[in-house]
């Protein structure tokens, strides 16, 4: 049985909250239109690459299937400068018009204390400043993608709060996504909160398995340690003037070795229950689907330094799928 329920609408494919990241650190992948064919077999209607790769971008004309396209953090100072963010929009997005492209992420995980830090936001007006001369500002959104480790606090999730480091950084990046109505892209990984602190986090936590509330924070409870993580960001984001800016959650995954956690069981169950629960939305935001991009397509042989991050793969180099999951 191949991963997923076919679909034979697109359109209806590109309606679903679910994506998957399509990385390709790895010398034993499949060729990239074989890679776009088995996204829409499967009924997979959102992608996100990490920077632009013209035969991705080639392979991806007349899919439907939504993008997210990365700017490498190596050209976030280049694209400071107005007319080279111009060149690029020119040529990895306007060289394409049949790729539907959804968002651009400006940046990767950046860390506040990166010196590239100081060049995010300035890039993200630039890029943005050539969708709109492009007057494609209605279909794509410009974004940058974080990671949990700019919440100084996010227990319970109501005093989720950006570090002291990361509040002056993050103000002037939700500044930008409330003022252009673009979502902030958001890697939550469960695991990793897991693994870091597995004597105060049950592991049925992690992977949606909690019978009842876990954690009661006022009106609000938390039966998973997804939900409390995104609704900690919210409350960062409300912190920081960001009450009407949504989270879109660009990475989400489990490896399946290299860590007693790590296990085939423990990443089917969390690949398949995140799918079935993003249409119900977290305590803060109930009833809103969560774009959600699952980490990732294939196991990534060149990964590293850890075991585990060879190991996040959906499916197998081959293209035979790791698990029996539905992503509908």
């Amino acid at each position: 049985m191949l991963l997923g329920l076919f679909i034979s609408s697109l359109e209806k494919i590109g309606a679903q909250p679910i994506g998957v990241c399509y990385g390709q650190i790895g010398d034993n992948l499949p060729p990239e239109q074989e890679v776009i064919n088995l996204f829409r077999t499967n009924g997979i209607g959102k992608m996100r690459i990490y920077g632009p790769n013209p035969a991705i971008l080639e392979a991806l004309k007349g899919s439907n299937i939504e993008l997210i396209l990365d700017v490498t953090n190596d050209k976030l100072e280049a694209l400071s400068d107005a007319s080279t963010a111009n060149d690029w929009v020119r040529q990895n997005v306007l060289n394409y018009p049949d790729v539907t492209y959804r968002y651009i992420a400006v940046g990767n995980e950046i860390k506040p204390n990166d010196g590239r830090a100081q060049y995010v936001v300035p890039a993200m007006q630039n890029i943005h400043n050539a969708i709109v001369s492009a007057n494609l500002q209605d279909q794509i959104k410009v974004s940058t993608s974080i990671d949990m480790s700019l919440l100084g606090n996010s227990y319970p999730p109501s005093a989720g709060s950006f570090s002291d480091s990361a509040s002056s950084y993050m103000a002037s990046v939700v500044t930008f996504l409330a003022n252009n109505g673009a979502p902030l892209l958001a890697n939550v990984y469960p695991y990793f909160s897991y693994i870091g602190n597995s004597q105060s986090i049950s592991l049925d936590y992690a992977l949606f398995k909690s019978p009842g509330v876990v954690v009661q924070d006022g009106e609000y409870g938390y039966q998973n340690l997804f939900d409390a993580t995104l609704d900690a960001l919210y409350s960062a984001l409300e912190k920081s003037g960001g009450s009407n800016v949504k989270v879109v959650v660009s990475e989400s995954g489990w490896p399946s070795e290299g860590h007693a956690a790590a296990t085939i069981d423990n990443a089917a169950a969390y690949y398949q229950n995140l799918i079935n629960h993003v249409n119900s939305g977290t305590p803060k935001r109930p009833g809103q689907a969560i774009q959600t991009y699952l980490f990732a397509m294939f196991d990534e042989n060149k990964k590293g330094p850890e075991e585990t991050e060879r190991h996040f793969g959906l499916f197998h180099p081959d293209k035979q799928p790791k698990y029996q999951i539905r992503f509908n």
